[in-house]
């Protein structure tokens, strides 16, 4: 354990996982703490390590510092090697067979994760939870929200990688509106009023242009996922996009916009 210069104490832990066969890194950001009990939105934040990059308890200790936001327990996960299998839809990789340990990752962040939070914090209370991530990271958050909206109520997702399909583009039957697998999962899902959302994306994300619309990948899918929500029946008030003009796919630009999740979710 440590704390920052900053002010904001951070504990850095590790977590033997039976699921996922190796030892996971988690950051916790601790909030200011004002009393021997205390309550505190939880955030699950994926690729941990970006966090520590953008020097995220900086981030946190202006908010704090302004009275910007409520008490958010912040806990950053640190990706793996086999990130690009960890990370994905659960039950569903794509079409070079990535992701296919999404499940066993869930499974570590339902029944292994959460409950060492809840025993080794047991003098916080945690009134929501919410899961965030960044880029593959952004997918398997919002794809472990939305599988669990009965734990989650909210998903933060910077530069999703919503183009996530399992048929390759370049096939001549690949369809985005069916074999986008995150599109997909939410069409064939149902509405669950506890869940909101958040999105981020650069203009400068990527220069692929899938359709030719001259509109970026990035864009277009993560659009049409949000006309998807909205197809559900989640509406507006509940979905928040923002559009960084000149922000890439980058540690930098994820930092930016930050605050603004971070409002979104906890602003007073």
């Amino acid at each position: 354990m440590h704390t920052n210069t900053s002010g904001i104490y951070v504990s850095r832990q590790l977590i033997s996982s039976t699921y996922l066969n190796r030892q996971v890194i988690i950051d916790s950001y601790l909030p200011p703490v004002n009393a021997s009990f205390q309550q505190a939105s939880l955030l699950l934040i994926n690729d941990g390590q970006d966090l520590v990059t953008m020097q995220f308890n900086e981030i946190l200790e202006q908010l704090y510092n302004a009275n910007t936001i409520e008490p958010v327990f912040c806990v950053g996960i640190h990706c793996s090697e086999d990130r690009k299998n960890e990370y994905g839809t659960a039950g569903i990789p794509d079409y070079l067979g990535r992701g296919a340990k999404a499940s066993l990752y869930t499974a570590f962040i339902i029944n292994e994760l959460l409950p060492f939070l809840y025993k080794t914090y047991s003098n916080y209370f945690f009134t929501q939870k919410a899961f965030a991530g960044f880029s593959l990271g952004g997918l398997s958050a919002l794809d472990i929200a939305w599988r669990h909206p009965g734990i989650f109520s909210k998903a933060g997702v910077f530069s999703g990688s919503f183009w996530w399909r399992d048929k390759a583009q370049e096939d001549p039957d690949f369809n985005e509106d069916t074999h986008r697998i995150m599109h997909r999962i939410i069409r064939q899902g149902n509405y669950n009023p506890n869940l909101q959302f958040f999105f981020e994306v650069g203009t400068l994300d990527e220069t692929a242009d899938r359709n030719n619309n001259g509109i970026i990948d990035a864009i277009d899918d993560t659009l049409a996922l949000i006309k998807a929500l909205k197809s559900k029946g989640y509406p507006d008030t509940g979905i928040r996009y923002i559009e960084l003009k000149d922000g890439r796919h980058d540690v930098a630009t994820w930092a930016r916009a930050f605050p603004d999740f971070l409002i979104w979710g906890w602003g007073r």
